[in-house]
């Protein structure tokens, strides 16, 4: 997805189609997105195969979407690939279950994921950065997005208890999940690969949790912490266990890489503030706050209307599918003057790239982490980062990412 939109393109909503990958591979949704933030708050698509879906663009109204299960339930599937199948895993898989439920889950497994839990992991992150760096030393090309898929794991495979031999075929199969029509990653048609990529995540989990029981060994790992939890006196079943344990290992695979080639890019694009976070390097927090906004890597959300719903201008009705287009709600001028200027030094706490409300993502403070160690590093280590060629991007209408990013780095 382009990150810096073009000018002058005329947007006709009537002809829109938010489902065309082209838009996202090669076109240019932020313009789309301006155009129905100002004209089309609420806006309404019927697909070829008769699925429909409304889709709210402006930061109040997504916050809303993502922040109110009494009105907007995560219980019948919150991705678009999923449109119009109901989920499953409904009530069991943690993304998928609306308050108390969810809850009482999140509290139980987020003790380990804290600011304070993963502060210890500082030293232990920071020399898995300098490995990932390590290659880019010599001056030659380096495809820092095809790379930076890995990275998630690097750091998240030892607190999740994942063995190393293991860490790039998970992450082959999340990218297949996030991405499934992207060439890279598809294997037959979207759904084959959704399908397959699905049962193989899920299975694997539910191996690991088996064979830990078997053993009765004990790590202190995530997955084994998942084994421990009760909720109100009673222990997950293994299969939340398994599913929650999916459900986590495709968090940590999709903000961390394509935030970090989209913020290079960024910084590439704008030497001027590589120039300013290198001679201040305090603006670290700032970069990564603003590089979260400006990528919004995990792109939209989606809900289902309880009842029939108020909201941007018009209503949604009762089960109606509604998507909360992250992407855009971060270039709210609303919320953040002249949003499609990359700037180092904007406060953009306010951002919304790891979502909003009950559902805002588990892993972003060790997300955070790693995004602050890995760009001090990166500024620490080199003195400019240049394009070696044209960046690929992701083909994916639910992730805003790149495939190839071939960079230069230069001391």
């Amino acid at each position: 997805m382009r990150l810096t939109p073009g000018t002058g393109q005329e947007t006709d909503l009537d002809r829109v189609d938010l489902f065309d990958l082209d838009l996202y591979s090669s076109g240019d949704p932020h313009r789309v997105w301006d155009v129905m933030r100002a004209e089309a708050p609420l806006h309404h698509q019927v697909l070829p195969d008769g699925r429909e879906f409304w889709s709210v663009t402006r930061y109040d109204d997504v916050c809303r979407v993502l922040g109110d299960h009494r009105f907007f339930t995560s219980e019948r599937g919150t991705v678009v690939t999923h449109l119009g199948v109901d989920d499953v895993a409904a009530g069991t898989l943690l993304t998928s279950t609306d308050p108390p439920r969810h809850s009482q889950v999140r509290r139980a497994i987020g003790t380990m994921l804290t600011a304070r839990a993963v502060a210890p992991w500082e030293d232990r992150i920071r020399a898995a950065v300098g490995r990932f760096l390590e290659p880019a030393l010599d001056g030659g090309v380096f495809d820092l997005a095809e790379r930076a898929l890995r990275l998630p794991m690097v750091v998240a495979g030892p607190v999740l208890g994942i063995p190393e031999p293991d860490w790039d075929k998970l992450v082959q199969l999340t990218a297949m999940v996030t991405a499934p029509s992207d060439p890279h990653f598809q294997l037959g048609n979207e759904a084959s690969t959704l399908a397959i990529s699905h049962h193989e995540l899920v299975t694997y989990v539910t191996e690991w949790v088996r064979a830990r029981r078997s053993t009765g060994g004990r790590d202190g790992s995530l997955l084994d912490h998942l084994m421990n939890v009760s909720v109100g006196g009673v222990p997950l079943t293994d299969e939340e266990i398994a599913l929650d344990g999916y459900s986590i290992l495709l968090g940590a695979n999709v903000t961390t890489p394509h935030t970090v080639s989209g913020t290079v890019l960024a910084l590439i694009e704008h030497p001027e503030q590589f120039a300013k976070v290198k001679a201040d390097p305090t603006l670290v927090p700032n970069l990564v706050e603003e590089g979260l906004r400006w990528t919004s890597a995990a792109c939209n959300f989606m809900r289902y209307a309880v009842g029939d719903t108020p909201i941007g201008g018009g209503v949604v009705p009762a089960r109606g599918a509604v998507v909360a287009w992250i992407g855009s709600a971060n270039r709210d001028e609303s919320q953040f003057p002249d949003p499609h200027e990359f700037d180092v030094t904007r406060n953009a706490g306010r951002q919304i790239a790891f979502g909003f409300g009950p559902h805002y993502c588990i892993g972003a403070p060790l997300a955070r982490l790693t995004l602050r160690i890995f760009f001090g590093e990166l500024l620490r280590r080199f003195g400019s980062v240049e394009l070696a060629g044209e960046p690929e991007h992701l083909r994916s209408y639910f992730i805003a990412g790149m495939t190839h990013l071939p960079v230069v780095a230069k001391k």
